[in-house]
């Protein structure tokens, strides 16, 4: 079965970007730390899009990206991040090794 790679990019309302940010990091360390699918989840800041936020994301597979998508720790960030965050655009991808 093939890892799972998600590329997206959010949208934060406009000067939030920071503040979003505190909260996606805490959510990536505990996605790591407790989801045994989660194999990375990297975020990237655009230089020239100063309200935008790149994700690098992998997993095991379908079921673990399903498994993180409806876990608890997203629940905690859409709660959170209430307010700052505008859309999401994501990408699903077969990682090829």
């Amino acid at each position: 079965m093939p890892k799972l790679a998600i590329v997206a990019t959010i949208a934060t309302a406009p000067g939030k970007r920071d503040e979003y940010l505190k909260h996606l990091r805490a959510h990536g360390e505990r996605c790591r730390a407790t989801e045994p699918g989660t194999l990375g989840f990297e975020i990237l800041v655009p230089h020239d899009q100063p309200d935008s936020i790149m994700l690098y994301e992998l997993y095991a597979s379908s079921e673990a990206f399903d498994a993180h998508w409806n876990g608890p720790s997203i629940q905690q960030l859409r709660k959170e991040g209430e307010g700052l965050f505008v859309s999401l655009k994501a990408t699903r991808c077969d990682l090829v090794e």
